[in-house]
């Protein structure tokens, strides 16, 4: 039996398949952190952030079932940062975290950013993990996220691009 590709796509952020895949997100977010977690504004604030000009916002699928998102914010003329990554639990464990996160730093390259950053909160594991094994190294505090305790960055090169 042939394992069905995964193909990734840039969306509408304010799409129903964007918004469907971040309240997964977010819902998981609520699930692990120990004081939950509340979206507030989220949902809208994506929808105007994480489209051109200034973001994007990746879906990763399989066939036709959204199993993945991610999100771009241009801080800047060189510096992307790297929202809402998120990968269904049940296509977790085979590499597709790293894939969406090569994804997410090729299409910053596209868009001329040479650099980008992330945080994420401690009870993410293996999220952290997976940033370290990608090249991405702790850096200063960069924003007020509440829910952040660690923050990474990472030099793009050409050498990199998938």
């Amino acid at each position: 039996m042939a394992v069905e590709p995964v193909t990734f796509a840039v969306v509408d952020a304010g799409s129903r398949e964007a918004r469907w895949a971040m309240w997964q997100y977010f819902e998981e977010l609520a699930r692990r952190f120990p004081g939950g977690f509340v979206p507030g504004d989220a949902l809208h604030e994506a929808a105007v952030r994480y489209n051109r000009p200034t973001g994007a916002f990746v879906i990763a699928r399989i066939a036709d079932e959204t199993i993945g998102c991610g999100a771009l914010d241009f801080l800047d003329d060189t510096t992307a940062e790297i929202k809402r990554m998120w990968i269904s639990s049940q296509s977790r464990g085979i590499g597709l975290g790293k894939r969406l996160l090569a994804h997410l730093e090729a299409e910053a390259r596209r868009a001329g950013r040479s650099r980008v950053v992330l945080d994420t909160n401690g009870s993410l594991t293996e999220a952290i993990a997976m940033y370290e094994a990608s090249g991405y190294v702790p850096t200063a505090r960069y924003n007020d996220n509440p829910y952040a305790e660690h923050w990474f960055t990472k030099e793009l090169t050409d050498a990199e691009q998938p």
